[in-house]
């Protein structure tokens, strides 16, 4: 590098880990440009509330220049990251290069189907804005399509709704999606005969959300049975088709509707640059979180995977927070000529909110659950969300849902999905022979 310069440090990425990282690395002496194919951060752990109609897209997104428009060491590029070229140190996006002197990868992670026939297809995900206004209009049409059905035969399977994947994201949105069903929908749908909806969720282990203590594990399991979500453990997915999802054992469930959460892997850029990465996606870094061999190089978040004592660490927001700042710190170290220092990780909790006065923290050895839990919840992720109108939009959505039993989103808009077999069209998404024709 030349000494005569500021150090140029590229960061990929405009989620928690890039985010908390040019925070950290504004206060070096260095020159910083962030690349993210959206203009804007996304809270994802909101995302689920996009998909049960509590939220507007909106309202979970920021502007990534106006998040760094005070920093002036700090530019962005409305850019898909293609390739690093880690030898000549340039990343290579579809329209231009960019050179770096440290490079931090918090690309974060994609939906991971473990190579299950048809998921890709034909079931809905969950991790970015798109997919998130996609289901949510696909839920809504389900009704208004139901709701317009002669016979009883035409709506099978049209008002069942799976969900795979036992985890935080799969038990916060059946709690979620149950309560739009069991409340606002019913009013708005008259016609339709409730007892033959169906929220289904699907856990392959023993038991739900397994990195929470047995007490909220329980706690969950009990509070979604009460709530109507039929709950079934210890059940693998071996195929999703346009019409039904088939399990282990042979059994079959008539659905319209598959939400995959059941699993993430790192996404493809650092596979794609010749980086070696595991079987679930992820770079495995050196205890400074760099890659071994070239030292320009740190990974965090999602995509790295940081062991610990033996123990790979999860793939959560205070992992991604933590390891981001502890990333930017050594870049800093080592631009002034000093040795990076070894990452600790301090477990901060965690939680979770399976609906209304109903959550699960857990903090050191205390565990709580019921109001106060829920109560917790609340405070701490308005805390964190960025943007003044941002919390203040959440607030009221949430204070209108609680006091009123009313979500005021449920509209049926366009959505740039990626994926055209999942139209967020009511017209355009009937489940009927000759759409499944198309696809």
């Amino acid at each position: 590098m030349d000494k005569s310069r500021k150090a140029r440090v590229v960061v990929i990425g405009a989620g928690f880990g890039g985010l908390w990282a040019v925070r950290t690395l504004a206060g070096t002496t260095c020159d910083i440009l962030v690349l993210d194919r959206n203009n804007y951060h996304t809270f994802l752990a909101l995302l689920y509330q996009v998909a049960a109609a509590e939220l507007e897209a909106e309202d979970i997104a920021y502007p990534v220049r106006s998040i760094f428009g005070k920093l002036p060491a700090v530019d962005f590029a409305l850019a898909q990251a293609r390739r690093i070229d880690i030898e000549k140190r340039v990343v290579e996006t579809d329209n231009q290069a960019f050179p770096y002197d440290y490079l931090i990868l918090a690309t974060g992670s994609v939906p991971h189907s473990f190579g299950i026939r048809g998921v890709e297809e034909h079931a809905f995900f969950l991790k970015t804005l798109e997919e998130g206004v996609t289901l949510k209009n696909h839920i809504i049409c389900s009704f208004e399509r139901a709701s317009q059905q002669i016979d009883t035969e035409g709506i099978t399977g049209i008002l069942t709704f799976v969900i795979v994947g036992g985890g935080a994201t799969g038990v916060e949105y059946a709690g979620a999606l149950s309560e739009l069903v069991h409340g606002p929908i019913v009013s708005d749908y008259r016609k339709i005969n409730f007892l033959s909806v169906r929220i289904i969720l699907l856990e392959g282990t023993d038991s739900l959300i397994g990195h929470m203590p047995e007490s909220i594990r329980s706690y969950t399991f009990d509070r979604l049975r009460k709530m109507g979500v039929e709950v079934r453990l210890q059940t693998k997915v071996v195929e999703v088709t346009p019409d039904s999802v088939i399990l282990n054992g042979g059994e079959t469930i008539f659905t319209r509707t598959v939400v995959w959460t059941a699993g993430v892997r790192g996404e493809p850029l650092a596979f794609h640059s010749g980086i070696p990465t595991g079987r679930d996606g992820r770079v495995s870094v050196l205890p400074t979180l760099q890659i071994p061999a070239y030292p320009e190089i740190y990974v965090v978040g999602d995509l790295a995977r940081i062991d610990i004592n033996g123990y790979s660490l999860p793939m959560v927001a205070q992992v991604a927070i933590q390891s981001a700042v502890a990333a930017a710190q050594n870049i800093g170290r080592q631009i002034v000529g000093l040795e990076p220092l070894t990452f600790r990780y301090h477990d901060r909790g965690s939680m979770i909110t399976i609906g209304r006065n109903s959550a699960g923290v857990a903090i050191g050895s205390r565990t709580y659950t019921g109001f106060f839990a829920w109560l917790l919840w609340l405070v701490i992720h308005l805390f964190n969300l960025i943007g003044f109108r941002n919390r203040m939009m959440v607030l009221i959505n949430w204070a209108w849902d609680y006091l009123l039993y009313e979500r005021a989103v449920r509209f049926v808009f366009p959505s740039e999905a990626s994926t055209s077999p999942k139209s967020s069209s009511c017209a355009d998404n009937s489940g009927g022979d000759a759409d499944r024709k198309k696809k």
